[in-house]
């Protein structure tokens, strides 16, 4: 896959995912205009995830059936009529229909993803998924900037309506420009087996590693505006969602971490990446005292977390080559679990203790998940159920579990 290919792709998460997040810098003017009262203001964003959980079970298993080029140029059409219909609203029930559609067809972000490891050489499979997967992280955060700067320009309808333009382009683009994938036969059992992914051992591993992961995500941009809004600082919103570049920089550099994925280094690179979250909150922990310091401790957080993102999706669409669709659904429901935990929690807890007490929490689930981690490396493989795996597989396994491809060529030989 060529290097305009990617990046475009990466445009089409960055723009569908920020489609969900798009309302959290406005939450007050659009709840006023629609007549939202501020205890329900939090809907506004909650319609859009709920829309979300329901896409990664309904939709994401089609890419495992139709043509996945097809899929996320439709998906990302009827996203720009959820943007529509809530630029045009005139009253909140209008609203929260537009945002929910929105939300359902944002999993075109799995859809792509599924997408580009199908039709990526193994050799570059991680380094294409981590270019992409980048595009998420620009959507989250970079939404925050963009959002405050359209709204304060033309208003809060004007970022939707930019939305919806930049995903009918984007749709019109994947048609003309990306080749269709090569499958001899479609798994049409995929779509109905995703229950059993749960009682994998490798594929329940890295989704409670996404879990905490994404929770200690979820507690630092849910709940980073509240300490800097406050005293000493009394940031206004705009200031507040400049942040977001730093958060950028930061996942942008992990995009390399694909290509260590690709070197079979992706067992090492989850664990180290996992000690760096940790370590970033006790930079984040002296917001009340230093700037400079939140800004290192935001750039060291996401840098790890998009690192074990991208190694996490490497690894299962490398042990699932057939249900790449299916896997990354499955996957992206502990994604969405850890950040609405996070979220909640966060608020919560920065009310009663401060935002001591918030970085504790974030660092408590980069801890929760570095355990999973060491936990899932101390067993051995179980040679039988290698035995059982498609060929090509085996390494991703062995990097799963931490016990290198040379174990396994001597327990399949």
């Amino acid at each position: 896959m060529d290097v305009w290919r990617r990046w475009l792709l990466a445009m089409v998460c960055g723009v569908a995912v920020a489609s969900i997040y798009a309302a959290q810098p406005v939450l007050e003017p659009m709840g006023r205009d629609l007549g939202v009262s501020a205890e329900l203001s939090g809907w506004i964003v909650a319609i859009g995830q709920v829309g979300y959980l329901a896409g990664l079970v309904l939709l994401v298993p089609l890419g495992d059936v139709v043509d996945r080029r097809r899929l996320i140029a439709v998906h990302l059409a009827l996203t720009a009529v959820g943007m529509i219909l809530t630029a045009l609203a005139s009253t909140a029930w209008v609203a929260f229909v537009g945002l929910a559609a929105a939300g359902v067809f944002a999993v075109v972000v799995q859809t792509t993803v599924a997408y580009v490891a199908s039709v990526s050489p193994p050799a570059e499979r991680g380094r294409n998924i981590g270019v992409v997967t980048s595009g998420v992280v620009v959507g989250i955060l970079g939404a925050r900037v963009v959002t405050g700067i359209l709204a304060e320009t033309w208003g809060w309808r004007s970022v939707y309506a930019v939305l919806a333009v930049a995903s009918l382009g984007l749709a019109a683009l994947v048609l003309a420009v990306l080749p269709s994938e090569e499958r001899a036969n479609r798994h049409r059992r995929a779509v109905i087996s995703l229950g059993g992914l749960f009682g994998q051992r490798v594929f329940l591993t890295r989704g409670l590693i996404a879990f905490f992961l994404f929770a200690s995500f979820g507690t630092l941009w849910s709940g980073l505006s509240l300490p800097l809004a406050d005293r000493p600082w009394q940031l206004n919103e705009s200031q507040i969602g400049l942040f977001g570049i730093a958060g950028l920089a930061g996942a942008l550099g992990a995009a390399r971490a694909g290509r260590w994925a690709d070197a079979g280094r992706a067992a090492s690179v989850t664990g180290l990446a996992l000690i760096l979250l940790i370590l970033s909150w006790a930079a984040i922990a002296q917001l009340p005292w230093s700037l400079w310091l939140l800004i290192a401790g935001i750039v060291v957080l996401d840098f790890a977390v998009q690192a074990v993102h991208v190694s996490n999706q490497h690894l299962l669409t490398a042990a699932h080559p057939d249900r790449t669709s299916s896997i990354i659904g499955a996957y992206m429901v502990f994604y969405s679990l850890g950040s609405a935990l996070g979220a909640a929690a966060t608020t919560a807890v920065f009310t009663t203790y401060g935002w001591q007490g918030s970085s504790l929490l974030g660092a408590g689930f980069a801890a929760c998940a570095l355990a999973v981690w060491i936990t899932h490396r101390r067993p051995s493989l179980d040679s039988a159920n290698l035995r059982s795996q498609k060929p090509g597989t085996h390494q991703a396994l062995a990097e799963a579990q931490g016990d290198g491809t040379a174990k396994i060529n001597q327990i399949t030989s």
